[in-house]
């Protein structure tokens, strides 16, 4: 399996994050976590569901495309 299609851990999809320049919202009573990231004009929102880790390709690919970018870029952002 190639690096850039391996299942992610919670703690390596928040690192990819971090890396994109997203900034996580406080919590509140919900287990889902909101990563935002403002880009000028465009506003980009991730929904983080630690509990359902390891992460897919399918759920990769969601949160990439809510990150406006590509799996690639995604997995590219991890180092």
């Amino acid at each position: 399996m190639s690096r850039w299609k391996r299942p992610l851990k919670a703690a390596e999809v928040r690192k990819i994050l971090r890396a994109l320049g997203f900034e996580p919202k406080p919590l509140k009573a919900t287990s889902h976590e909101q990563w935002t990231k403002r880009d000028g004009e465009s506003f980009y929102k991730v929904t983080l569901s630690a509990h359902n880790e390891p992460f897919d390709d399918f759920i990769v690919k969601s949160m990439a495309r809510q990150a406006g970018g590509s799996v690639r870029e995604f997995y590219d952002a991890l180092g």
